[in-house]
């Protein structure tokens, strides 16, 4: 069963679209189930993410969490969008069902990958971020539990 959160966030999805000319653009998907999350984050000279748009292909509970994923980061710096992982935004939905909690590891996976993009395309180096695994590609079902 979904929470109201998550049924909001899938109903009325938040920064939905893309942003043109963005600073960064991360694409992340399961290929399980899936699931494809491309987020677009347009980030300041201060590091500060502006604004963030996302585009995702996949089930409710995948639209809800890149939604709400946005929100945590819009208005962050980088370091602080760092720390948004899959139990975060678990928690700010209110919780997922079990089989479902791969959706928050893909939005937690497209903040990485887009700020992956932006310190490439920039040539810095970001202390804490991960290189994506690929751009989309299959995560271990072991990294799905937080």
């Amino acid at each position: 069963m979904y929470t109201k959160k998550v049924m909001d966030h899938f109903t009325n999805p938040r920064n939905m679209g893309e942003i043109e000319n963005p600073s960064a653009v991360g694409t992340v998907g399961n290929a399980k189930c899936g699931d494809i999350m491309r987020m677009y984050m347009d980030i300041d000279d201060n590091g500060v993410i502006r604004d963030v748009k996302f585009k995702t292909f996949g089930c409710g509970a995948a639209v809800a969490t890149s939604s709400i994923a946005t929100e945590l980061v819009k208005g962050k710096t980088i370091e602080e969008a760092l720390k948004v992982t899959n139990k975060a935004v678990v928690d700010a939905l209110d919780g997922l069902p079990p089989v479902k909690v791969h959706c928050s590891l893909l939005a937690e996976e497209a903040i990485h990958a887009a700020l992956w993009d932006y310190a490439e395309k920039n040539g810095i180096k970001i202390e804490g971020l991960r290189k994506p695994k690929s751009d989309v590609h299959e995560h271990d079902e072991d990294e799905q539990t937080y």
